[in-house]
């Protein structure tokens, strides 16, 4: 299969009522603030992403052992697993400095997730590969002198196509792993490279751990891309990552609404980086709560000496410290 400047795909209902329904979340998401998450919050959502993208490659490492690896503790596993989550834990810190449509970006990122794990890390196969599950070969790899003009086309469908990004995202993430350019490490850079994609549009995909939602349906995903491979077409793969995107979004939505308190609030609202504000900023942005809450998340704001108030009533200023 040759790739040509834009890979085969249908446009079907399911994937318009997805996109519709993604939309309407992200745009739920920006009016809340959510893509702002504080600190602790986007700590434990890029642990929850590690662990699960490499968890699907078979590492066995928790949560509480990447927890402690990201704060330079020790950790006692196996020395593959641990390198994994180390490898992982550097290329998304620099998730957002990495090129959408950038090839070198790509095989930089690719270097720095499989280093010391095999020989030519950050280089393209130069042998034919084909994908066993269990005694059966499920897929064979287009042959190794193809890929690098394969992955030219991908790249630039990537930069001239006018596609939505939510497609373009899954799209990508398909053929990459159908074409499996790297002789290791292809599904997790099918898969971080979907979210820097959509990252260029969307911030909150840099901390919505949708890998979560991957692992949880590891059958789903392989079964998704297996009928990707029979039909020619990444139409039914792109139906499957919609719907990841559109569970992990409702997650996130659910999540912060259930478990906002007021210390959560707070943290939240000054991580926005506000050096003043009064009682109806505040309630700006936290939409659902009266303006007695309001005033007691305010004035915890005052005890915790996050912040001073001057002036009285309605026209009291709150100065962060």
């Amino acid at each position: 299969m040759i790739l040509s400047m834009k890979p085969p795909y249908d446009i079907t209902p399911k994937i318009l009522k997805l996109i519709a329904s993604i939309s309407e979340k992200i745009g739920e998401v920006n009016a809340h603030y959510l893509s702002k998450q504080s600190p602790q919050l986007r700590k434990q959502n890029r642990i929850k992403t590690i662990q699960s993208s490499l968890q699907i490659e078979g590492n066995t490492l928790t949560e509480e052992q990447i927890t402690a690896l990201i704060e330079n503790k020790k950790v006692i596993g196996p020395k593959k697993d641990v390198l994994e989550v180390l490898n992982a834990i550097s290329v998304y810190d620099e998730i957002t400095h990495y090129k959408l449509n950038s090839e070198k970006d790509f095989l930089k990122a690719h270097a720095k997730l499989m280093k010391g794990l095999i020989k030519n890390e950050g280089k393209y196969r130069n042998q034919s590969v084909g994908i066993a599950k269990g005694n059966k070969i499920q897929h064979i790899a287009p042959p190794f002198k193809n890929v690098p003009h394969l992955m030219k086309d991908l790249f630039d469908y990537l930069k001239n196509d006018e596609e939505l990004t939510l497609i373009k995202s899954c799209v990508f993430h398909y053929e990459m792993e159908f074409i499996h350019p790297f002789i290791d490490g292809n599904g997790r850079m099918g898969r971080l490279w979907q979210t820097v994609i959509l990252l260029n549009e969307y911030p909150v995909f840099e901390f919505l751990p949708f890998e979560t939602l991957i692992s949880e349906t590891q059958k789903e995903y392989y079964k998704a891309l297996s009928l990707s491979d029979k039909s020619g077409k990444s139409t039914p793969f792109i139906e499957y990552m919609l719907g990841v995107i559109e569970t992990s979004l409702a997650q996130l939505l659910s999540y912060n609404n259930r478990t906002f308190k007021d210390v959560d609030r707070l943290e939240y609202f000054l991580n926005l980086g506000l050096k003043e504000f009064s009682r109806k900023d505040y309630m700006n942005i936290f939409k659902d709560i009266s303006s007695a809450t309001s005033s007691r998340d305010l004035k915890k704001g005052i005890a915790m000496k996050l912040f001073k108030s001057y002036g009285e009533l309605n026209k009291t200023i709150y100065r962060v410290r």
